[in-house]
């Protein structure tokens, strides 16, 4: 992990897509931009998605981020709505893909855990988080960008965890992998009780 890297986060919508980049340099997280794109006065659907693909474009030429996190719908009643949200979602992760950038998914519960500490955490409880952790002072307006930053600091978690878990776990030589519980069974007799 380099010293310094910037994060994207993305809470899309077809309505207003919320944005959000954080800095991660060494242990100090901190908070360079969020808001939101307002799509609510354009009509037409694909005019929406052309100014979302549009608006990734443009943030990562801007602050040239590493990675790129984006919250999974949720899943609804509302066929239709759920189609234009999955689109929504698509052409972002696709102008990330367009940069060469991974975009990974994170469910809304999954972000509200690793913000807060519980998956059913209302916005207002990650918003009082996120005002700590990042020093956020100004009046937030649009959840959508919260919640966006909430993504990117999640994945900042996420990436984290896995690498303290990759360097912590135990290294062990000469051991077949396994892949059916005869050959485990055999390779570790003293685990049987």
């Amino acid at each position: 992990m380099k010293d310094s890297q910037i994060i994207l986060g993305i809470d899309p919508g077809t309505l207003v897509m919320g944005y959000g980049l954080i800095c991660v340099n060494k242990s100090n997280i901190s908070l360079i931009e969020m808001g939101v794109l307002q799509l609510s006065k354009h009509k037409d659907h694909a005019e929406r998605l052309h100014l979302i693909f549009k608006k990734m474009e443009s943030l990562i030429k801007v602050h040239q981020p590493v990675e790129v996190a984006i919250e999974a719908p949720f899943f609804g009643k509302n066929v239709q709505s759920m189609l234009k949200l999955g689109r929504a979602q698509g052409v972002a992760i696709a102008a990330a893909m367009m940069s060469g950038l991974h975009a990974v998914e994170y469910a809304p519960r999954k972000v509200k855990q690793s913000i807060t500490g519980r998956g059913n955490a209302t916005k207002e409880q990650v918003l009082k988080m996120l005002q700590h952790t990042l020093n956020i002072v100004e009046d937030v307006r649009f959840m959508d960008a919260t919640d966006a930053v909430a993504v990117a600091l999640c994945h900042h978690y996420q990436e984290r965890t896995a690498i303290f878990k990759t360097d912590a776990a135990p290294k062990v030589k000469n051991k077949k992998q396994t892949n059916d519980w005869a050959s485990f069974i055999a390779m570790n007799p003293d685990r049987i009780k």
